[in-house]
């Protein structure tokens, strides 16, 4: 499976844009691009996943663990316009409000 994800820095907002399928293959390049989104001036970061079609949960792990990280540092990420399929999988979870989960 593979994923694309890139990013981009745009005064006080870092959106991480992400595409393809998402699971425990390549949930290191999300953590990656991630980590290097809450490292930067970035107070909001903005996960895109509209194009993601798929994810599991060691990437679902991935994004809550950086939203903890996020509040931890006094930032905010949340999740913006997941497919329909991705943010049922997040709601079955529980993890929608804890991701800031927007349509």
């Amino acid at each position: 499976m593979s994923v694309t994800i890139s990013h981009k820095l745009e005064g006080d907002a870092c959106t991480v844009v992400t595409s393809g399928e998402i699971d425990v293959s390549n949930a290191s390049e999300l953590r990656r691009a991630l980590n290097e989104a809450l490292a930067a001036e970035a107070v909001r970061v903005e996960v895109d996943m509209k194009d993601v079609s798929y994810i599991d949960s060691t990437g679902i792990g991935v994004l809550v663990g950086a939203a903890r990280r996020a509040s931890e540092d006094g930032k905010a990420l949340s999740v913006v316009r997941p497919q329909r399929n991705v943010a049922r999988v997040l709601s079955l979870l529980g993890v929608e409000s804890e991701l800031g989960v927007s349509q």
